[in-house]
């Protein structure tokens, strides 16, 4: 984590577009370069960029996004395609008037972000962390195997964080967003993105092989490919720091065409002030955010996220 930073400010909002709602956190240090939007899973709640977000706020304002149904958020009554959730996130880039942000998505978000991307040709640079679905794999028992074996290399913190976004969003909503997901031909879509694209997978990454980042690659203008050592699917969280760094170095222009980084450069370190009252204190704002969802107290959700998020900073990135 850099050692040299400013304290962070935390909001949370709730976007409107028609019946759709998207709950944005925004996390700024005041610092005045491109904004950064961030796009999560399927079912994955914006919890998931905890550590990035401070990372990339020192260099941007941060909009990390709670997609519509998605982290207790209610689903809207359109069909959850990607093309949907790209209205949404134009919406928020619109709303808050964003100048060429950079999008950066994860897992299922790589869909949306390149549905975005295929529309908005103004936008110039995108990140895409671990982008599925792999055109060969393309069922939903297969990617239930390949994110098994993805897991069983996670984190107990990263296996309850997807469990409680999974409870959040339901079983019926996730249930019809997934053959959208499974269907979407990111491959295809990709062939119409004029942005500079860096993609970027963990080792064993299994619902992100290999093949579909040379196959991507080989299909776009401009794009970049790096792994990192030891890393699976859930890449975005423990290895934030790699993931920032690189994302840092593509708006720079500083990257090579691909690479690796170890996973030591790309961990994210033991907090700087840990100490039981601070765990004691992130759990029970986790806990409050959890159940407000469930409770749909769209307020209660937001004070929590807020605290949650102000928790972390002064853990892991704040020298006070």
């Amino acid at each position: 984590m850099p050692d040299d930073t400013r304290p962070a400010d935390v909001d949370v909002q709730t976007f409107r577009r028609g019946t759709a709602q998207t709950r944005v956190t925004i996390v700024s240090t005041g610092a005045a370069g491109r904004a950064f939007v961030l796009v999560a899973g399927i079912g994955v709640a914006a919890s998931y960029f905890e550590f990035i977000a401070p990372l990339l706020a020192e260099h941007g304002d941060v909009y990390a996004l709670d997609l519509p149904g998605f982290a207790g958020m209610p689903a809207s009554g359109g069909e959850p395609t990607a093309a949907f959730f790209a209205d949404q996130v134009e919406g928020v880039i619109a709303h808050y008037g964003l100048e060429n942000p950079v999008l950066l998505g994860h897992s299922m978000g790589t869909q949306v972000v390149t549905e975005v991307l295929t529309r908005r040709h103004d936008l110039s640079h995108a990140v895409l962390v671990s982008p599925v679905v792999d055109e060969s794999e393309a069922s939903a028992i297969v990617q239930g195997v390949r994110f098994v074996q993805s897991t069983a290399r996670e984190s107990l913190h990263i296996a309850v964080m997807a469990v409680s976004a999974y409870l959040l969003c339901g079983f019926l909503y996730f249930a019809e967003a997934l053959p959208h997901m499974l269907r979407y031909r990111i491959s295809d879509r990709i062939r119409l993105v004029d942005a500079r694209l860096l993609l970027i997978r963990g080792e064993f990454d299994r619902p992100s092989p290999r093949r579909l980042h040379s196959r991507l690659v080989a299909r776009t203008r401009d794009a970049r490919r790096w792994e990192i050592e030891g890393a699976a699917h859930s890449i975005i969280n423990g290895h934030a720091v790699g993931v920032a760094r690189l994302v840092r170095q593509h708006l720079d222009d500083d990257l090579a065409a691909r690479g690796r980084l170890t996973s030591e450069e790309a961990r994210v370190p033991p907090a700087r002030h840990k100490d039981l009252r601070m765990i004691l204190d992130a759990t029970a704002s986790r806990v409050a955010e959890w159940v407000s969802a469930l409770r749909r107290d769209q307020d209660g959700v937001e004070r929590a996220k807020v605290r949650h998020a102000r928790l972390l900073w002064r853990a892991y990135v704040s020298r006070r």
